[in-house]
């Protein structure tokens, strides 16, 4: 299946010269997001993670949806105050500043197999926040997993060894 044919390209937005790639009707498209969930579990079901983490918001919609498939718990990682219990944060570097991510402090246990999963791997730096706020769990990161990746954006590069899985790669808009 064509994937790329359901995400919607959006010229100037979030600002002039930015072209943002809209999910919104692959996710609206049922065969289209079947195929999506599917096509992750496949890829990932040997890798034999205990748990999958995602970050708000968009990476909810994929993470949820695999954890189900593949019976595995879903960890939730927010931006800060969003979380009712005690929580761990990361602030991480952004090609435009800084963001701060959250989690419970009881959702993993140590050494605990981690998939982490989001909707686009762009410059890396969320994923790259997230793999830091992990590692203060001492939680092992066996997969990472995107629906799409700006190859151009060079963001696996700020991920180490993690390997990495990409559904769509776009190597230039």
């Amino acid at each position: 299946m064509d994937l790329r044919a359901l995400i919607r390209d959006i010229p100037d937005f979030p600002k002039p010269g930015i072209v943002f790639l809209d999910i919104t009707p692959l996710l609206g498209n049922a065969e289209g997001f079947r195929y999506t969930i599917d096509a992750m579990a496949e890829r990932f079901k040997n890798c034999r993670a205990t748990k999958i983490v995602c970050a708000e918001a968009r990476g909810f919609i994929f993470g949820a949806a695999l954890a189900y498939k593949m019976g595995l718990g879903f960890v939730p990682v927010r931006k800060p105050g969003k979380l009712p219990y005690t929580t761990a944060s990361v602030t991480y570097d952004l090609e435009y500043g800084t963001d701060t991510l959250e989690m419970h402090t009881d959702a993993l246990l140590r050494g605990e197999r981690v998939l982490l999963i989001d909707d686009v791997l762009a410059t890396g730096g969320t994923l790259k926040g997230m793999l830091q706020l992990l590692d203060t769990f001492g939680a092992t990161v066996v997969r990472i997993g995107v629906l799409l990746e700006l190859s151009f954006l060079h963001g696996r590069e700020k991920l180490g060894q993690f390997p990495v899985e990409s559904l769509i790669v776009v190597d230039k808009l």
